[in-house]
């Protein structure tokens, strides 16, 4: 007999980390965990569907599944609307409700995903091997990469998958705090402009992932962030609509060609570092920590901010992003049968191919004055 997680709605709405879902959450059951059915009927009420348009469906998890490219997760997905749910399962209810919560970011991520496996399998058929013909032979030409094998990713599914798991979309309205960040000038940014950051950035976290550990948080959770630049008024606005306009920030980026070119792209972001994100980080001493914020390499010339000025560092190569989960933490949803195999890339294993030169990394603008008019909010 399966026991059902213990289950504090209110504390969950208490969590910073858990801002961005707030507003779903609070559809949630008060009483007890929610179930597939429950979340299925949030889908329907709000209309989210797939990246193929079909209509969003959660289904319960289980049971024997053919393999082949139709059963696959994301391909179900696009096409029958299907997203299987473990009941009980903290890890797939986050996924829920980040459908629930950016259905058209989650639905560009899907549809990219599907259209990467498309061209596998299409690659396949025509008897050439990923990585290879004329999209793209030597590693960084095209934006699908080098094979790493077969059932590999690939660079533009690990994009995707990074996001998916370990997103947060940072809306920020002043260049300079978004340089600090992207230059992972931590210190700088969480306590020498504590100020500036707590008016002026938005941090919404997207990925199931870092919602599921930001129920037992430990040192070493990071995000990945893409960075959306806003207008100075948007932290004005109410939360739904901010939560909108990230969401339809974020479609709009990875609706782009070059999105998924490189995981270097999207920004390391220490989650613990976020103003009020965590006790004891409103002292300066928490921001020498290294075992929060770890020392990386400026990478010159990829994704530049603009000429000139340097883009994130990402770890050095056999550096831990993340530390384990801690006992009785529940870890990610196994695979469905008939779902790739797709391993994370090992300590040191470099995959990703290097940002075509001139290549701006997404600093994206929201017309507020417009958002407001779309959802009828007073100027």
């Amino acid at each position: 007999m399966t026991t059902s997680p213990q289950w504090n709605r209110d504390g969950l709405l208490a969590n910073p980390a858990l801002g961005s879902l707030r507003p779903v959450l609070a559809l949630c059951p008060a009483g007890r965990f929610p179930d597939p059915e429950d979340l299925d009927a949030l889908a329907r009420e709000g209309g989210v569907t797939s990246g193929g348009g079909a209509p969003l469906r959660f289904v319960r998890a289980g049971g024997s599944t053919a393999r082949g490219f139709d059963s696959q997760y994301e391909v179900r997905i696009y096409r029958e609307g299907a997203v299987p749910t473990r009941p009980g399962s903290y890890h797939d209810l986050f996924n829920a409700l980040a459908w629930l919560a950016f259905p058209t970011l989650k639905a560009e991520l899907n549809r990219r995903h599907y259209e990467e496996l498309r061209f596998r399998v299409a690659a396949g058929s025509r008897g050439t091997a990923r990585g290879e013909g004329s999209r793209g032979t030597a590693r960084g030409e095209g934006l699908r990469g080098t094979a790493r094998g077969e059932g590999s990713r690939g660079t533009a599914r690990d994009v995707l998958t990074l996001f998916d798991e370990g997103g947060v979309i940072v809306a920020c309205g002043a260049p300079e705090l978004a340089r600090l960040l992207r230059e992972v000038e931590w210190k700088a940014l969480f306590w020498s402009r504590r100020a500036e950051v707590t008016r002026s950035m938005r941090f919404f976290v997207c990925g199931h992932a870092i919602h599921e550990k930001a129920l037992r948080p430990y040192k070493g959770v990071t995000a990945k962030a893409l960075i959306v630049q806003v207008e100075r008024d948007f932290a004005d606005l109410p939360l739904e609509a901010q939560i909108a306009a990230a969401d339809e920030l974020a479609r709009s980026h990875f609706g782009r060609r070059d999105a998924l070119a490189s995981t270097r792209s999207l920004t390391p972001l220490p989650i613990l570092g976020v103003p009020g994100w965590a006790s004891g980080n409103e002292c300066e001493s928490f921001y020498d920590d290294a075992a929060v914020f770890r020392p990386g390499r400026t990478w010159e010339n990829e994704a530049p901010l603009s000429a000139g000025r340097k883009n994130e560092a990402p770890l050095e190569a056999g550096q831990e992003n993340e530390a384990p989960l801690e006992a009785g933490q529940e870890n990610e949803a196994p695979l469905e049968a008939g779902q790739e195999n797709e391993a994370p890339l090992e300590a040191g294993q470099e995959n990703e191919a290097p940002l075509s030169a001139g290549l701006e990394a997404p600093i994206l603008e929201v017309p507020v004055p417009w958002l407001r008019r779309r959802r009828g909010i007073a100027p």
